[in-house]
C-alpha cells in the first residue's frame, strides 16, 4: 500500500457504497459482501497504516496532496500523525464489526449499508484532512447518513409509541408531534440532530473563513497556517480577532463532541439509532468534535488555547456528572449508554484542558479507547432489543439463562467503561487524572466521582437486563451463536483487552502526535519588562515537560535560552 495507504482507507467505503447502487435488494448476501469486503479493505489498511507509522519520525505522514483551486488555496490534502492515526483505526474497527451487528437487517439493505458505509468515510476523511476547507466538508458529510440511518432505521421510544391525544388517536406522524420536546420519535431525533449539529457548525465556519480572510495566506492547508498565520494582533470588538475564531471553533465543534450544555442531541440520537449507527455515533462521531478542536485550535491558535482552554475544564464537570447521574436513573438501555457517553466524553476535554503530554496524550488514548467499549454495549443493547423489541430495563431480567454469551460480553464491556486494570480505557483514565492532578485537581476529584457513578450505573443495567427473575413474555429470545453474530463482539473485545495489556506502540504513535502539539502550546513566552530593568529580556515557561522524549528534547533545544533576570 506504501504512500497511498490512506486514499485505500477513504475511499474504500465510498467505493462499496457506489457499488452497491448496481446490485438490486434481491440478492441481499451480495449486498452484505460487498458491504463487509470495503469495510474489511479498510480495516486491513488502517492496520497497516497503524503499524507502518513512524512515532520516532513523527509528525505527518502517509501525505497525499491533490490540488482543487489554486485560486482559493483549497487542496485534497491528506495525512496522519499520532493522534489521528489511532481514530482511523478504530473508525474502520467499528465499520467493520458495524457491518456483521446489522446482518440480519431485512428492510432496504442496501440503502442502509450505502449510507452506513458513507458516513464511516466521512468520519474517516475528518481525521485524514490536513486542509480545513476538506476537514469541514467531510465533517458536515457525516451529518447526511445520520439522519437519514435514524429518521429510516431508527426506533421510537416507549413513551412516543403510548402516546395518543384526548379520543385515543395516534398522534405519531403528524408535523407537531415530531417537534414536540418530549415526543422522542424517531423523526425527531433525527431532526434534532441535524439542527443542533448544523447550527454549532456555522459558527465553526465562520471561525475558519475568519482564519482564512485574516491570515492573508491565500490558503486552508493547516500546515502552512499553523506556522505563519498570526492573528493575535488585530483587534475586534474590544477584544483580539485569535480570541473570537478560538470561541467560535470550540463552540462550534464542541457539540458534537458533546460538551454539556450542547448535548442533548446525543442520548436521543443514540436512543433512536439502530445499533451500528449508534456503534459509529458514539465510537467516532462524537470524538470529530475533540479531534477537530485539537487540529484546529490547539495547532493554528496555541497561544489562545493556553488562554482559554480553562473553559473547557470547567464546562467538563458539568458534562461527567451530569451524564452521570441522567444514565443512573435512565430506565432505557440506550439512554443508559447514551448519557455514559456523554458523561465520558468530559473525561478527554479534562485531559485536553490541562494541555500536558500526559493528559492530552491520555485524552486521545481514551477516545481509542471509548470507542471500543461503547461500541460494544451498543451492539449488545441493539441484540438484546431485537430479541425482545424492548429497551424498558424494569420489563427485563433472567436473560443471562437465554444468552450467556452475550452477558459475558455485556460484563466485559462494563469492566471496560469503567477502566478495569487490563483494558486500554484504564490506561487513558489513569493518565489522565495523573496528568490533570496538578493543574485541576477539582475537576480530577469529580472526574474519580463519575467514575464510581459509571460503576453504579452500568450494574444496575446488567443485573437488570441479566439477572433476576426473566419474564416468561421473553423466552423466546436466544444467545448470538453464529460466528456473524459473535464476531464483532470477539473484535471489540481482543483489541480492547490486547492494547490494554500490550500499550507500547499506541502509547508511542499517540506520543509522536501530542509531543510536539504540547510543545507549541506551553513554548517559553517573553514578558516585556519596563522600568530600570529596560533591554533586559525576562521569559516565561509554562512547560513541565522533561526533555526524555527526542522529539521533545529537539525542540526546547530551539527555544530561547531560559534566564531568571539577567542580560542574554
Amino acid at each position: 500500500m506504501g504512500e497511498s495507504v490512506l486514499l485505500y482507507i477513504l475511499f474504500a467505503p465510498f467505493l462499496g457504497a457506489l457499488g452497491l447502487i448496481f446490485v438490486s435488494n434481491r440478492q441481499p448476501l451480495l449486498v452484505r459482501s460487498i458491504a463487509a469486503g470495503s469495510a474489511f479493505v479498510a480495516l486491513l489498511a488502517s492496520i497497516y497504516l497503524f503499524y507502518a507509522y513512524d512515532p520516532v519520525k513523527g509528525g505527518f505522514q502517509f501525505i497525499q496532496k491533490i490540488e482543487w483551486s489554486r485560486q482559493l488555496g483549497i487542496s485534497l490534502h491528506l495525512g496522519v500523525d499520532g493522534i489521528g492515526t489511532p481514530l482511523v483505526l478504530a473508525s474502520t474497527i467499528l465499520l467493520f464489526a458495524g457491518i456483521f451487528v446489522s446482518w440480519h437487517i431485512k428492510d432496504r439493505t442496501k440503502e442502509f449499508y450505502i449510507w452506513l458505509l458513507i458516513l464511516a468515510a466521512a468520519t474517516i476523511g475528518v481525521f485524514m484532512s490536513l486542509d480545513l476547507f476538506f476537514l469541514y466538508f467531510f465533517y458536515e458529510m457525516s451529518v447526511i447518513p445520520m439522519y437519514l440511518l435514524l429518521g429510516m432505521w431508527g426506533s421510537h421510544t416507549k413513551k412516543y409509541l403510548e402516546m395518543t391525544d384526548s379520543e385515543g388517536m395516534k398522534l405519531r406522524d403528524s408535523v407537531g408531534f415530531i417537534f414536540n420536546f418530549g415526543s422522542n420519535s424517531k423523526e425527531y431525533a433525527a431532526m434534532k440532530l441535524v439542527l443542533f449539529l448544523s447550527a454549532f457548525a456555522v459558527a465553526a465556519l465562520m471561525g475558519i473563513l475568519l482564519i482564512y480572510k485574516y491570515s492573508g495566506l491565500n490558503t486552508f492547508d493547516i500546515l502552512v497556517l499553523r506556522e505563519q498565520a498570526n492573528l493575535m494582533n488585530i483587534p475586534v470588538l474590544g477584544t483580539t480577532l485569535d480570541k473570537i475564531i478560538w470561541i467560535l471553533v470550540f463552540f462550534g465543534f464542541a457539540s458534537i463532541a458533546p460538551l454539556w450544555p450542547m448535548h442533548s442531541w446525543s442520548p436521543v440520537g443514540h436512543a433512536a439509532a439502530p445499533a451500528a449507527t449508534s456503534m459509529l455515533h458514539a465510537g467516532v462521531l462524537m470524538k470529530l468534535g475533540h479531534f477537530s478542536i485539537i487540529r484546529v485550535a490547539f495547532e493554528i491558535l496555541p497561544e489562545t488555547t493556553r488562554e482559554l482552554m480553562p473553559i473547557a475544564a470547567v464546562l467538563c464537570m458539568f458534562s461527567i456528572i451530569y451524564g452521570g447521574f441522567v444514565a443512573f436513573y435512565a430506565k432505557d438501555t440506550k439512554y443508559v449508554i447514551g448519557y455514559s457517553s456523554s458523561s465520558h466524553m468530559g473525561y478527554v476535554f479534562l485531559g485536553m484542558a490541562a494541555l500536558n503530554y500526559i493528559s492530552l496524550s491520555g485524552a486521545v488514548i481514551y477516545m481509542f479507547a471509548h470507542a471500543l467499549a461503547t461500541g460494544m454495549l451498543f451492539a449488545m443493547a441493539g441484540w438484546v432489543y431485537d430479541q425482545t423489541h424492548s429497551r424498558d430495563i424494569p420489563s427485563l431480567g433472567g436473560l443471562s439463562n437465554k444468552m450467556p454469551f452475550i452477558t459475558a460480553c455485556f460484563m466485559v464491556a462494563c469492566m471496560a467503561s469503567i477502566g478495569m486494570p487490563g483494558t486500554v480505557n484504564f490506561i487513558a483514565e489513569i493518565m489522565i487524572v495523573v496528568g490533570s492532578w496538578n493543574k485541576y485537581p477539582l475537576q480530577v476529584i469529580v472526574a474519580m466521582l463519575g467514575i464510581v457513578l459509571t460503576l453504579a450505573y452500568l450494574f444496575k443495567m446488567m443485573r437488570g437486563l441479566f439477572y433476576g427473575p426473566m419474564n416468561q413474555k421473553y423466552s423466546h429470545a436466544h444467545d448470538a451463536v453464529s460466528t456473524v453474530d459473535r464476531l464483532p463482539l470477539l473484535i471489540m473485545i481482543a483489541i480492547s483487552i490486547g492494547f490494554g495489556i500490550f500499550p507500547t506502540h499506541l502509547y508511542d504513535v499517540v506520543r509522536s502526535g501530542v509531543d510536539p502539539l504540547i510543545v507549541r502550546i506551553t513554548e517559553v513566552v517573553p514578558v516585556a519588562q519596563s522600568g530600570s530593568d529596560e533591554g533586559v529580556q525576562h521569559t516565561v515557561s509554562h512547560s513541565k515537560i522533561p526533555l526524555t522524549s527526542p522529539i521533545i528534547a529537539d525542540e526546547v533545544a530551539a527555544t530561547p535560552l531560559q534566564i531568571s533576570g539577567g542580560r542574554e
